[in-house]
């Protein structure tokens, strides 16, 4: 991983992704922290990219590296966990019924996906397959069945939804405007995960860089 890369680009992609994830967008616009139970999917997630290495924090941050190396690293691990929860934080209703159930469901994956996938690769198509469609869900199928102008059967299958559950799904719809802002968010974070790439260990660093010296040692006496 690039300086560059670990300095800027990704804390820059991290940061804005947070920032982007709570934007609520209707009558007037919101800014929605995360929830208690969005951070904790936002730990659970985070360990689940440390055990399929997504995520190497033995590169990040070591002892052979200088304080502000490791400070960059440090961030770097800090931003992708707040882009984590606010990304559940966006993918999942406010109140009511359906956040309890997006919470339960984000949860069960999440522990399934702990215990089956081990390899990076697999682990970012996972991500990328759920956070996808649980995205289309929620701004493509629930936004526009509870939204104010919906048709006569929007209508039906809500009221219907409703009296079903004794009024306890709560939806509430936002502008069009806060599903575009939520597909860039998740194509941001998408493109961060892909980013932060899998960095060299540290071992394998430490033995290259002896590795290196010892054959540049002969030619310096030559």
């Amino acid at each position: 991983m690039t300086a560059l890369r670990e300095a800027i680009v990704l804390p820059v992609l991290f940061l804005t992704v947070a920032l982007l994830g709570g934007v609520r967008l209707a009558a007037d616009a919101r800014l929605v922290p995360p929830t208690l139970a969005a951070l904790l999917l936002g730990t659970l997630l985070v360990g689940a990219f440390l055990r399929a290495r997504v995520l190497a924090p033995e590169a990040l941050m070591h002892a052979r590296r200088t304080w502000l190396e490791n400070t960059s690293g440090a961030v770097v691990i800090l931003t992708l966990f707040a882009a984590s929860a606010q990304m559940f934080n966006l993918l999942t209703p406010e109140h009511g019924l359906l956040h309890v159930i997006f919470i339960v469901f984000f949860g069960v994956q999440l522990l399934t996906t702990i215990a089956a996938i081990g390899e990076r690769a697999a682990m970012l198509r996972s991500v990328a397959v759920l956070f996808g469609a649980m995205f289309a869900l929620r701004f493509v199928f629930l936004e526009n069945l509870y939204a104010p102008g919906g048709g006569l059967v929007a209508r039906l299958v809500t009221a219907a939804a409703e009296g079903v559950t004794l009024g306890a799904l709560g939806y509430t719809s936002h502008a069009p405007a806060t599903g575009y802002v939520g597909f860039a968010t998740l194509t941001l974070y998408l493109i961060g995960l892909v980013l932060v790439g899998q960095p060299q260990p540290v071992a394998a660093q430490h033995a290259t860089a002896i590795s290196t010296r010892g054959e540049d040692a002969p030619r310096a006496r030559q």
